[in-house]
């Protein structure tokens, strides 16, 4: 092969490669977060503070600075200071937040520094009498440049000039000279003179409203509630929108911020489940919600047993004046007989004997549902489930749920989310991913807002420590975990067993763990009854109505027992309240982790400053009994830095679950559990 003389194609790779990365005159590098190296866009908040690092160095003696320049969805660009966390690694750090929505960028700049430089030298040699009007002279041009070259208030220009003056007045004292130009460090940190500027890449920053990091919800089956059974002849009639309607206030009083509906569209009767998953279902079973479609439509309809559109609308709206928001499960598959089946066979897989093949996870197996073969015909299939959702979003609806989001395309998602949020900004997907951390973590990073944890199978508190420290470190510039001590899947041998000290205990740590939780009706009455073989309900509300009997808890949820069964509508409710009333349960990057002599205790603090919105001085602690059996007593020692208090200082330990109140310090005894409650929530007042 010939190649040009001259030309040495390596040598050009090589240079191109260069050119492609360029170090920058002041490097500037490891720049976090950086999710996937800035491939994909950090997430946080508005008004939610983290903190941007970066090495920025160079070389020889001269001074260094850094900067991280915001860039807003407008395009405007605003400068924060960074500070020198570590000297000897030039560890740059600083913390930013966004006031608003939408896409921001953010940039490290790293520069010279005249003035720090001048600053340092002039007083080592002045005052020990070397090169004095050399330097002296070299201050005033300094600030001379920082004066002409960098825009600043009038008043700021006229106490520039003035030292200036005084740099060069040799009449004046020496170190009134030096003086006047030292003395205007403050000045010129603000609104500094920068060399050299060396900008990183761009970083791409997602802004979003707060119910995407924070909030509390509550998941239904619209149909059972209100449903009925007639004493004579067993059989039920569903509950509707309308009367779905009627628990919104006792959802809404307990303090919830979304109201969560698994699928409410038509049930496929081909091959339909019974009660406890059995195979063969009655004449009059209402089969899985998971199960979608049949004659009267897919995805994008009703349940004609719920009601009709207007009825739905009329649902959102009455959640809507109570404060709450409607989340909808979104579960891409179809029953053998959803329209899908006969007017899309290219949706699904054919098997080698000509029939679709049905859901399989083994030994599990879900003879009624159909799952979707994105890679048949993915235009298509991709268009389709872009109008399903524009349907629920024309109706509605800003919060989607995602069943089982691992068994789908990660493009698919990041493909519809992406489209979705080019008109519908908003919009919140939460990832039901219960799989490998590599798929629950590349899904945060393509879209998905929240994402369902392993929260509900780590019960010691070593486990509980590592986990959420995991999740409120790298991973919250990406991931954003959503605690559940159940679900209508998951029933866990901890709560099965554990009585209602575990469902005390579990509902708080949830709340005050990390800032989005969620609780499944019937959680109120303790539900822990598992089917034999399996950790999930008996009875299992995904293929039979239930009736919980609402009305004997009282109106709203009421405070009392009924026919002996718990109500811990009234805690739950004060859960909420407490989580409203303290910003610092809002965020997940302020948490810290204290230690007890009793291994079964988690200690952990919240403190106000996760965010710019006033919370500073805002400092939870909450101290558990992870043994749901026994009553435990153990010293219990804080950090006492990290509530921003001495080692030797004191402060009121505030119960926001009984009004108690304690002196405490650094090494406190409590004793928590089993014939009380499990798990204090203390407000730190400080004397």
């Amino acid at each position: 092969m010939s190649q040009t003389p001259g030309k040495d194609p390596t040598r050009q790779s090589v240079l191109d490669l260069v050119g492609q990365h360029p170090i920058g005159r002041i490097p500037v590098q490891d720049v976090r977060p950086a999710v996937d190296g800035g491939l994909r866009p950090t997430k946080s908040v508005v008004n939610e503070l983290f903190a941007v690092t970066a090495t920025v160095f160079r070389e020889g003696h001269d001074k260094v600075n850094a900067t991280v320049v915001l860039t807003d969805p407008d395009g405007g660009e605003h400068h924060v200071r960074m500070h020198l966390l570590n000297p000897g690694l030039d560890h740059w750090g600083t913390t930013i937040f966004a006031d608003r929505e939408g896409l921001w960028s953010y940039r490290v700049e790293g520069w010279s520094d005249p003035y720090a430089t001048w600053h340092h030298d002039a007083t080592i040699k002045v005052e020990a009498g070397v090169d004095v009007e050399l330097m002296l002279e070299e201050g005033a041009r300094v600030l001379e440049r920082a004066r002409d070259e960098v825009t600043r208030p009038p008043g700021d220009g006229e106490r520039l000039t003035r030292a200036i003056g005084i740099l060069r007045d040799t009449a004046a004292p020496t170190h009134e000279r030096l003086a006047a130009g030292t003395d205007l460090r403050e000045l010129l940190t603000d609104q500094p003179l920068r060399d050299l500027v060396s900008p990183s890449r761009e970083f791409t920053w997602w802004v979003e409203r707060q119910l995407a990091l924070h909030g509390a919800w509550y998941e239904i089956f619209p149909r059972s509630e209100g449903a009925t059974r007639d004493p004579e002849t067993g059989l039920w009639t569903s509950g509707t929108f309308e009367t779905a309607q009627e628990r919104l206030p006792a959802i809404a009083d307990m303090g919830f911020d979304v109201v969560y509906l698994t699928p409410v569209h038509p049930i496929g009767r081909v091959n339909r489940k019974g009660p406890n998953n059995t195979l063969v279902a009655g004449e009059h079973d209402p089969g899985s919600p998971y199960a979608i479609g049949a004659e009267e439509g897919g995805h994008d309809a009703l349940h004609p047993d719920l009601g009709d559109f207007d009825d739905f609308d009329a649902f959102v709206a009455r959640a809507g004046e109570l404060g709450l928001e409607v989340a909808m499960d979104l579960a891409l598959q179809a029953a053998p007989d959803h329209p899908w089946a006969t007017e899309h066979p290219e949706f699904f897989t054919t098997r080698a004997d000509g029939t679709i093949a049905y859901a399989e996870n083994p030994p599990k197996k879900y003879q009624d549902i159909y799952p979707v073969n994105f890679d048949n015909a993915p235009d298509t299939i991709y268009a389709e489930v872009r109008r399903v959702i524009q349907v629920w979003i024309d109706h509605g609806i800003k919060i989607f749920r995602v069943d089982n989001p691992h068994t789908k395309p990660v493009e698919f998602w990041q493909w519809l989310i992406a489209d979705v949020a080019v008109d519908h900004p908003d919009v919140i997907w939460l990832a039901e991913a219960f799989t490998k951390p590599a798929m629950m973590h590349t899904l945060a990073k393509v879209g998905f807002q929240q994402s369902y944890t392993y929260y509900a199978w780590r019960n010691q508190a070593g486990e509980l420590r590592e986990y959420v420290q995991e999740l409120s470190g790298a991973a919250a510039a990406y991931m954003r975990p959503s605690f559940w001590p159940t679900t209508h899947d998951i029933l866990t041998p901890y709560m099965q067993y554990g009585g209602p000290t575990a469902f005390l205990l579990r509902a708080a740590l949830a709340a005050t763990l990390v800032p989005t939780y969620g609780i499944y009706a019937g959680y109120e009455h303790c539900e822990s009854v598992a089917r034999p073989g399996a950790e999930e309900h008996i009875d299992n509300e995904k293929y039979e109505f239930k009736n919980r009997r609402w009305d004997l808890d009282g109106e709203h949820g009421g405070t009392g027992e009924a026919q002996g069964r718990p109500n811990l509508a009234p805690f739950l409710k004060r859960l909420n309240e407490i989580r409203r009333e303290h910003p610092a349960l809002h965020w997940i990057r302020n948490i810290t982790f204290h230690s007890a002599e009793d291994e079964n205790f988690l200690v952990f603090s919240k403190r106000g400053g996760g965010a710019h919105d006033g919370s500073d001085g805002d400092e939870i602690v909450v101290v558990a009994n992870l043994d749901p059996h026994s009553n435990r007593g153990t010293t219990i020692h804080l950090n006492m830095p990290s509530l921003g208090l001495g080692w030797g200082d004191g402060f009121v330990a505030h119960d926001l679950l009984t009004g108690q109140q304690w002196h405490w310090g650094e090494a406190n005894f409590v004793q928590l559990g089993q014939g009380g409650l499990p798990v204090h929530i203390i407000h730190v007042r400080k004397f």
